[in-house]
């Protein structure tokens, strides 16, 4: 080829390059400016664009600014709501995009799991393991077995323990409405019950303050484990509440059971917001502790203790609560180091875990090392831990914890010949490894930071737990078949487009493909927002569901007297993210004209596979998705106030009509992924024991001899990644 006809070529391209450059540039500012003028996209430009970058990747060989703007264009397109244009009906414009089937990761977490997916099996391991509780019963599964949540009805209910007084010191109520180990019925619900459903000022028939809420374990005090056992060793404490003629029964926690599935998107979690985002790899709390501490091998004989911090981590920050409460898996008193002991991580002892500090705990005994899911069967089609099944026998094949930690996590965090110390004033000394049994002050690595591996395993699991494949997604994907026209004029009313429905803009709290203004996306472009004269944390509301001194949710502190709301901290003054940061609120908080609206606030949970997740609400108090919107549409149950009898913005009463209602009611069900309903792949789980209540009712029970009533258990049968074949009935059939 002669020099002139290859420098003709360059020109050649270099006007197509020019050319290409404008469109995409022309392509990319009209994108901006119908997002700025009506938030909507025509739903066939996303698809349009994806196929022009996937053409002009293939014919360019060079051209950074062009593929730059290929990636540009083609991300805006994914960051907009769409508009259908639905035969019959017409636009419908802000419609939540599908949900991407990844959720948010830390982005540090390279610097600590080695093998994502030995990690993933790890944590659905944990998860689902009854000999996490130290009664070898109670697993993280036992709460979140069905759709995520719980649909037991005996012995599920709880008194108001959670009660505050005005100024906010806790004044509990421990009568109950439904007695311990009774059954809830449907016509329980809804727990406040008025004359006219439509109107909350009509006559109430019918309230109680109790909570539909999850069983854990009975009373007792953490004394030791068992060698080779998977109960440990407990003092059974008569329990002033929950008891039956004075025989312990199994305590209920205080708040309704929330779905795991789609929890990864969350910002923070629990209704109250406690578990951070940021992991510290010890608690809950984050960053807001400031001893929490790891220790990392920086070499074999090197010990260095370590402050770490992984964003987007509520769920490991959540997974650190469970297994020490001693209302759902544990005895009081029982720390993770004896968790880890107890499953034969290595030889060390334990210690307790005060408010600030931890302190030395006398433990006796070394335990034996106990087989993962030991009580458990395995399906040889289970999605995750199929290869490693045991069947026909319980269990993994893989013998123990220690070996799936040390192929799912980084040595540094597991692997030394130096032994923790941890001396009465709760400070810590590095020493070598005595050749001696170790003491009960002294920790291997491992057992040390089994806090971190068990939250981080718990979380990537969790995070597999993404329902995507709803009627709604296939409908905002193009498919305007995949909803009835009922579900669309459902549709409509949600996102407030129906003016003839009172325009009920549900979206406004339960936003993006998510459902929830709770998620990762929403908080991280605004911690804080206003909203009626209101000071409040993005993604948590007061609605009116019981009164605010009933459960003061995210109005409540951490151990370090810090409120758990953000908004609070930032009026304050005193709120500092992970990175050291100070939130600071433009225009400045001002107290004459605006309010906290943060006591008795809870978070936005997302609404996808809300028909498989009754009862509703933080206190589980509606059973029916026709009761759910009978509340929204009369404006909750109670005015919402702060603790200082301030005002908090009210829902807004809506317009609905039967139809309206019922088309609302329909559209949620179209946001169930039926792999969900019927426990598939990645839903599918091993086999599960849980305890639901004891032979006998709320008058009689039956002792074990030690105090506590015996138990009555369920199986729920190991399934595979096809699922069953059918599903299991939700909670009282709603």
């Amino acid at each position: 080829m002669s020099k002139d006809t290859r420098l003709a070529r360059r020109r050649k391209e270099s006007s197509t390059d020019h050319l290409l450059i404008r469109l995409l540039s022309s392509l990319l500012n009209r994108i901006k400016v119908i997002f700025n003028k009506i938030k909507v996209i025509p739903a066939g430009m996303l698809g349009g664009l994806t196929t022009l970058a996937s053409r002009l990747s293939r014919r360019m060989k060079r051209g950074t600014t062009i593929a730059a703007l290929v990636t540009a264009t083609v991300l805006a397109a994914h960051t907009v709501s769409a508009q259908l244009v639905v035969p019959g009906v017409g636009p419908i414009a802000d419609i939540p995009p599908p949900l991407n089937g990844v959720g948010p990761e830390p982005s540090n977490l390279l610097e600590f799991v080695a093998d994502k997916n030995a990690a993933i099996g790890l944590g659905k391991t944990l998860f689902w393991d009854m000999q996490v509780g130290s009664d070898g019963v109670q697993s993280c599964a036992s709460c979140h077995f069905h759709a995520g949540a719980d649909n037991r009805a005996k012995n599920q209910s709880s008194p108001g323990l959670l009660r505050v007084s005005a100024d906010g010191t806790p004044n509990g109520d421990t009568a109950f409405d439904k007695k311990p180990n009774s059954t809830w019925q449907p016509g329980d619900y809804p727990f406040h019950k008025l004359s006219d459903p439509n109107n909350a000022d009509s006559t109430v028939l019918a309230d109680t303050n109790d909570i539909t809420g999850s069983q854990g374990v009975a009373n007792a005090t953490f004394v030791d484990v068992v060698p080779g056992s998977a109960v440990d060793k407990v003092t059974v404490v008569a329990d002033p509440v929950f008891n039956v003629n004075g025989t312990n029964v199994r305590r209920v926690e205080p708040r309704n059971t929330p779905t795991v599935i789609n929890a990864v998107f969350n910002f923070r979690n629990f209704w109250d917001g406690s578990a951070q985002n940021d992991f510290n790899g010890q608690n809950p709390f984050g960053s807001r502790d400031p001893d929490a501490k790891v220790f990392k091998a920086t070499s074999l004989s090197t010990l260095e203790e370590v402050k770490i911090s992984l964003n987007n981590s509520s769920l490991a920050s959540q997974a650190m609560a469970p297994p020490l409460s001693s209302f759902e898996e544990s005895g009081a008193g029982r720390t993770f180091q004896e968790i880890g002991d107890k499953f034969g991580i290595d030889s060390g002892k334990v210690h307790s875990t005060g408010k600030r500090k931890k302190l030395p705990r006398k433990l006796g005994k070394k335990l034996l090392a106990l087989r993962p899911l030991g009580k458990q069967l395995v399906a040889p089609d289970d999605s995750v831990l199929g290869s490693f099944t045991n069947a026909p026998a319980p269990g993994l094949i893989v013998p123990t914890y220690q070996q799936i930690i040390e192929r799912a996590f980084k040595p540094v965090w597991w692997t030394s010949d130096r032994i923790i110390s941890v001396a009465a004033d709760g400070s810590r000394s590095v020493i070598k490894k005595p050749s001696r049994d170790l003491t009960t002050q002294e920790y291997t690595l491992t057992e040390y930071n089994f806090p971190l591996f068990f939250g981080l395993a718990v979380q990537l699991y969790e995070a597999t737990l993404i329902s995507n494949q709803t009627p709604f997604d296939r409908f905002a994907a193009g498919n305007t078949s995949a909803l009835t026209a009922q579900q669309q004029q459902g549709l409509q009313i949600f996102l407030g487009l129906d003016e003839k429905q009172g325009g009920a803009r549900c979206i406004n709290c339960h936003a993006g493909p998510e459902f929830t203004n709770a998620s990762v996306s929403a908080v991280s472009a605004n911690r804080v927002r206003r909203r009626g004269g209101n000071l409040i944390d993005t993604g948590f509301n007061n609605i009116g569901v019981t009164p605010t001194t009933e459960d003061r949710g995210l109005g409540n502190s951490d151990p370090f007297d810090n409120s758990f709301s953000e908004a609070q901290l930032a009026v304050e003054g005193k709120f500092n993210d992970p990175s050291g940061s100070i939130a600071r609120l433009s225009p400045p908080f001002d107290p004459a004209t605006e309010k906290l609206g943060v006591d008795g606030a809870f978070k936005v949970p997302g609404i996808r596979n809300v028909e498989l997740t009754s009862p509703f609400f933080h206190n589980g108090s509606q059973l029916t998705l026709r009761q759910l919107v009978d509340f929204y549409a009369r404006g909750g149950d109670f005015k919402p106030v702060n603790l200082k009898g301030e005002a908090i913005a009210p829902l807004a009463k809506l317009n609905l009509t039967e139809e309206g209602k019922e088309a609302l009611v329909a559209f949620m069900k179209g946001l169930t992924d039926e792999r969900v309903r019927f426990d598939r792949a990645p839903f599918d789980h091993p086999q599960l024991f849980i305890p639901n209540g004891h032979p006998g009712d709320e008058n009689a029970v039956t002792n074990d001899g030690k105090g506590q009533a015996t138990d009555e258990l369920i199986e729920i049968p190991a399934v595979g990644k096809g699922g069953l074949s059918t599903p299991r009935p939700n909670f009282l059939n709603s």
